[in-house]
């Protein structure tokens, strides 16, 4: 008996099955800023790598859609951007939402992570504040690197007084000196920077959020992985995350982490930890 006709209609019977399959993404090679503990940094270990909690979480929501993903230093924000931007790479792991991305990148809604930004200031301020308002006048700092949403950065540069600084050791050393009264500052990049420069017991962050900008999965329109199944199953997990409680245990996990590298004498092969620029 032929069973070659039998074979041959099996065969375009499990064609289609197999093609969907094929089509799935199954790497992803991500990147995003290298300087912005506790949410990403260059592993000293490995300085091609990237490390913090949005790797943790992403490598985490991955592994149960059963893809695998690549963390990747590919130079400063502006050339991570460029790398997604092109379709070198898939995706960014930390993208703020601006309407001029959406030309050439998918976001994921709901955010990876929020980041709040508070006010911190001297334990002995008296400063009063409840609202952003409330700082029109009162001279403050901002690290340069911040990256708040468009409308409160139109706020702030019309209504507040803000020195920028190069980075935020910088804006917060400002502070504890008395040349500013306030410091704006990511919840937990703030928290990080305190502890490890020592300033924790002199300073307190307010706990009102002054901006809430969201960090964003993004994927590039040049992606081979950029499918809707991909980007339905990543946005289920998003909405997922915050229920788990997965979310602050991985941040104060990775500050911890940033501050025991800090503390570690530096090889000479190793280049310095990143100082959170946010």
């Amino acid at each position: 008996m032929d069973l070659r006709p039998a074979w041959s209609l099996l065969g375009l019977v499990l064609l289609p099955t197999l093609s969907v399959a094929a089509g799935k993404c199954e790497r992803l090679v991500v990147t995003g800023s290298p300087d912005a503990p506790p949410y990403l940094w260059q592993d000293p270990q490995n300085p091609k790598h990237l490390i913090g909690a949005s790797a943790d979480l992403l490598q985490h929501v991955a592994g149960e859609l059963g893809l695998k993903v690549e963390l990747l230093y590919a130079g400063k924000r502006a050339q991570a951007l460029e790398e997604v931007r092109s379709g070198r790479m898939d995706m960014l792991a930390d993208a703020t939402l601006t309407v001029s991305e959406l030309e050439t990148l998918d976001y994921i809604h709901p955010a990876l992570l929020e980041n709040d930004y508070l006010v911190w200031t001297r334990k002995d301020s008296t400063l009063v504040y409840n609202q952003a308002q409330d700082l029109h006048g009162h001279p403050g700092a901002v690290s340069e690197k911040a990256r708040m949403t468009p409308p409160f950065s139109t706020f702030a540069g019309q209504q507040l007084t803000l020195e920028r600084t190069s980075s935020l050791t910088q804006a917060l050393q400002k502070l504890l000196l008395g040349e500013v009264e306030f410091v704006l500052a990511g919840r937990y990049s703030g928290m990080a920077t305190a502890q490890s420069l020592g300033m924790a017991a002199d300073l307190i962050a307010r706990p009102q959020p002054v901006d809430k900008p969201g960090l964003y999965l993004a994927i590039s329109h040049d992606s081979a992985c950029n499918d809707p199944w991909l980007r339905g199953q990543l946005a289920k997990k998003m909405t997922e995350l915050p229920a788990s409680g997965l979310t602050e245990a991985v941040l104060l996990r990775n500050i911890e982490r940033w501050k025991a590298q800090r503390s570690q004498p530096q090889q000479p092969s190793q280049q310095p930890v990143s100082t959170p620029k946010q």
